[in-house]
């Protein structure tokens, strides 16, 4: 039976989530957590509707059987294609990256003028632009970027990579000519190149983790209901459906952490 005392799911297509676990635990330092990394299946940004239902529901079904109290989905595609229309199939609460990311750019830009990046689905579905639009903010200009979730995936991420560089040279011409002061990236997996973005333009562009700001919002969440767990240390359980060689060495050095040893394999296809 879910209380305060349960675990908090969170799941991406592979280690783009770590970035929201990151904040959810620095914010809650009680909480437990089971990360659910989708790597056997990644990317999902190129899936049609049909197949991301399927991967999503099965996503949620294998972080149900430990019992989870919420759930992040911390997966850009997922939050912006199918959420609003799952969400009201659990008991529990589901949290996604797009309403707050939004939200936190309007707070922060100055010009009015905003930037996204996002998978090819998530950027198709609108929903950025609408949530950007009803804050007010019609001015946006919103890109599919391919080819960074790969890249990251495969261990490609400093500022001096060449790939890196030439890809995010490439997505952030059409941002910084648009004159945006702020940029979403509304995949969890693009924090990981924010020092690749910073060294690639002489603007002073606002980077909005979209990740990090829903794990503000789920902790608002899980307080107005009384879900919070009060006392005790965290613990983190880590589960990946693929090979764990590259989250294990990506994962560890952003989360500051080694995690050899601590990821468990699952099978993502027997829950969808």
């Amino acid at each position: 039976m879910m209380s305060a005392s349960s675990p908090i799911g969170v799941f991406d297509s592979g280690l783009g989530g770590l970035t929201a676990l990151r904040r959810l635990r620095r914010e809650m330092p009680h909480e437990d957590f089971i990360y659910f990394g989708d790597t056997a299946r990644i990317p999902y940004g190129g899936r049609d509707r049909e197949t991301l239902m399927r991967f999503a529901r099965g996503d949620i079904a294998f972080l149900q059987q430990f019992g989870v109290k919420a759930v992040l989905v911390a997966c850009g595609t997922i939050s912006s294609v199918l959420l609003e229309q799952i969400r009201g199939d659990y008991a529990i609460p589901l949290a996604g990256v797009i309403e707050s990311a939004a939200a936190a750019a309007a707070r922060a830009t100055q010009n009015g003028r905003i930037g996204v990046w996002g998978t090819a689905a998530s950027i198709a579905s609108g929903a950025y632009a609408r949530k950007l639009g009803a804050l007010g903010y019609e001015q946006t200009v919103c890109l599919p970027c391919p080819k960074l979730v790969p890249l990251i995936e495969s261990g490609h991420t400093g500022a001096d990579d060449p790939q890196v560089r030439e890809a995010v040279r490439e997505y952030l011409e059409p941002v910084c000519a648009f004159g945006a002061d702020t940029l979403i990236l509304g995949c969890t997996h693009y924090p990981l190149l924010e020092e690749a973005i910073r060294a690639g333009t002489q603007r002073a562009l606002r980077l909005i983790d979209s990740g990090g700001e829903s794990a503000s919002l789920l902790l608002e969440t899980l307080r107005a209901q009384g879900l919070l767990r009060a006392q005790g240390t965290g613990k983190t359980r880590y589960f990946v459906s693929g090979r764990a060689e590259e989250f294990i060495r990506i994962g560890g050095r952003f989360l500051g952490e080694d995690l050899a040893g601590k990821v468990e394999q699952a099978d993502a296809e027997s829950f969808g």
